[in-house]
């Protein structure tokens, strides 16, 4: 699973995830690309389970480029706890994806190869995702919602 090799500190807000991302929204290293159209949180062994769908797809042809990272601790209290006696312990990872964030790249692989692999990547995410080229982000088409 990923995570991050230490941090600043163990635990952190919840935070809000209003708006469009304005970072990471471009194909910079493939030539198809997997977009989010809402916001989550990506759980670690969600993000490992796309990647697993996708390289056996394309049996280790072409590559793959994995563009988010969980970064953020999740916590949660024990089932049938009271109330108070501080925050809970940290219990998995999260990367934050707003929409328009490239979550997936790929490459080396025909269209066909690539699509389907990202459309079974889709599958393991818990967020609404699209399937874009390189091509398409180029003409403006990813950004109209």
């Amino acid at each position: 699973m990923l995570m991050p090799k230490r941090v600043k500190r163990r635990k952190q807000f919840r935070g809000t995830m209003k708006g469009k991302a304005n970072r990471g929204n471009t194909i910079s290293y493939g030539e198809y690309g997997l977009i989010a159209t809402e916001p989550c949180w990506i759980k670690s062994n969600q993000i490992e389970a796309a990647r697993v769908a996708m390289t056996r797809y394309i049996k280790r042809g072409g590559q793959v480029w994995i563009k988010i990272f969980p970064d953020k601790p999740v916590t949660s209290k024990p089932a049938e706890t009271r109330m108070g006696s501080g925050k809970g312990t940290l219990e998995y990872w999260v990367a934050v994806v707003k929409p328009g964030r490239v979550m997936f790249e790929i490459a080396g692989v025909t269209d066909e190869v690539a699509r389907e692999a990202l459309r079974l990547a889709m599958h393991k995410l818990p967020c609404k995702c699209k399937i874009i080229s390189k091509a398409d982000l180029e003409g403006g088409v990813s950004n109209e919602n």
